[in-house]
């Protein structure tokens, strides 16, 4: 068990890697800023969020609000920390240090896992977008050439990424922030053809909360996980000029990322539209650009779930290696992990993730009610397990930061500890509120096994490491 001042702080993404070399500090501040705002609008936004208007009605916005609440506060203790030491495995890293190596192995290969799992979900969406435009190509060949394309590009650099990712959330942002601008034009009655709705949608049709407000909470199950991706920020500010400056800026501007695109955008949604209309029920973006006449509306919405899905391979599989790359560092993963080519890309660690994904990706097609269905339910609750270690880590590393450098408490968690302790309380309460519906238990048991799985495997590979230590002396 480590005490708050056993272990040293951990190598910085700029230090000499394990086995030589080490990450550029290839990403711009224009890259940075696309990152942060690009990373909390996924493709579930788009697709996945009429299933929690069906569960929630208008109430869905409170379940979008205390979802985003929870993650702005998660990202604020977040941001304390990265602020103070920015680090290529972020939250696993502080957990190495803050709870001791266990944690920080754990939630690390938790996290690689979600990640990898995510690269075969978004790659077989995204397959399934091109498919639909030439069906003459099979799936599973556009799957393995998105995950493929996107491979060299990490490959490449870490600059290359940042580009890819620019322009792909740069396509997401002006995409959303049209939707808002036509939204509310058509709420007010100035497009052709539209007509003032007033709040008739949001309390008619059995009122803003026609199930109760329990429906808010079941709501949130299916909201919350789609904000997974805020924290990618911190992982790749270790690779800016001014990473300091980078966290702090990103931390501080969560708030109204999520107001305007998730709950300015939900919001106009429920208000032109009853909640409960079939059309709703598929895409409720691509309903309501149909119900103002926007010509070709279910492919230009599908060109932009695309560019989404296209946006979250590339940050998986950027996320998913810098995380291998750190516990390589640290020695939690295999050596080569850690190692780096000329242009500072931890090829290993990048080729280790993709292959992982290809394997999934063939799961997906052969056994998608059986293998895949396990990998994918049993990476469902890691986004929770995520938040609840940096709530923890925060608690003890102000400790340490307030002892060893105040001056590096550039950005401070608000009211701590007890808004700390308040999110730690939300987080045990989502969790404990999955075991109610049947497809939050089966996520929440499968998640709980895989973690113990994990758990179990950090003390037989660090007595392994210490006496592979040892036989070298």
């Amino acid at each position: 068990m480590s005490t708050e001042t056993s272990r040293p702080v951990p190598p910085t993404a700029s230090t000499e890697a394990a086995g030589g070399g080490h990450l550029q500090a290839g990403l711009k501040s224009r890259h940075l800023s696309m990152i942060a705002i690009g990373g909390v609008i996924g493709a579930g936004l788009f697709v996945g969020s009429g299933a929690g208007i069906a569960a929630a009605g208008p109430g869905i916005l409170l379940s979008y609000a205390l979802a985003g609440v929870l993650v702005v506060l998660v990202m604020r203790m977040l941001g304390e920390m990265a602020a103070a030491n920015p680090q290529s495995g972020s939250f696993s890293a502080y957990a190495d240090r803050a709870l001791g190596r266990w944690a920080g192995f754990a939630i690390g290969w938790l996290y690689w896992f979600f990640w990898v799992v995510v690269l075969a979900v978004e790659a077989t969406a995204g397959a399934k977008i091109l498919h639909g435009w030439l069906p003459g190509v099979p799936q599973w060949a556009f799957a393995l050439l998105v995950i493929a394309v996107l491979t060299v590009s990490n490959l490449g650099s870490v600059s290359s990424y940042g580009e890819f990712e620019f322009w792909f959330a740069g396509i997401k942002v002006v995409a959303i922030a049209a939707f808002i601008v036509v939204g509310v034009l058509a709420i007010f009655g100035v497009l052709p053809g539209t007509h003032a709705v007033g709040t008739d949608n949001l309390t008619g049709h059995g009122g803003f909360l026609p199930h109760g407000v329990g429906a808010v909470f079941t709501g949130m199950l299916t909201v919350v996980f789609s904000f997974m991706g805020s924290e990618i920020v911190t992982l790749a500010a270790g690779e800016t000029a001014d990473p300091r400056r980078a966290v702090t800026k990103a931390t501080n501007s969560v708030i109204w990322r999520i107001g305007v695109f998730y709950l300015g955008s939900i919001l106009i949604v429920v208000t032109l539209l009853p909640w409960d209309a079939a059309s709703v029920k598929g895409s409720p973006y691509v309903a309501v650009l149909e119900h103002v006449g926007i010509p070709g509306a279910a492919q230009l919405m599908n060109v932009i779930v695309l560019t989404a899905v296209l946006s979250c391979l590339n940050s998986g599989l950027y996320t998913a290696s810098r995380m291998a790359f750190s516990l390589g560092q640290r020695g939690d993963a295999p050596r080569a992990f850690a190692k780096v080519s000329r242009r500072g890309v931890p090829h290993a660690a990048i080729l280790a993730s993709v292959v992982f994904g290809f394997v999934a990706v063939f799961f997906n097609y052969t056994s998608p009610d059986t293998v895949f269905s396990f990998l994918l339910n049993s990476s469902g609750a890691v986004a929770l397990f995520v938040w609840l270690v940096i709530c923890l880590s925060q608690l003890r590393m102000r400790k340490i930061i307030e002892r060893e450098s105040p001056e590096k408490l550039t950005v401070r968690m608000w009211l701590y500890p007890y808004l700390t302790w308040a999110t730690i309380g939300l987080i045990c309460f989502v969790m404990a509120y999955m075991f109610t519906t049947s497809a939050g238990r089966m996520q929440m048991v499968l998640s709980l096994v895989a973690a113990a799985v994990v758990l179990t495997a950090a003390p037989i590979v660090q007595r392994r490491r210490a006496a592979a230590s040892d036989s070298t002396r």
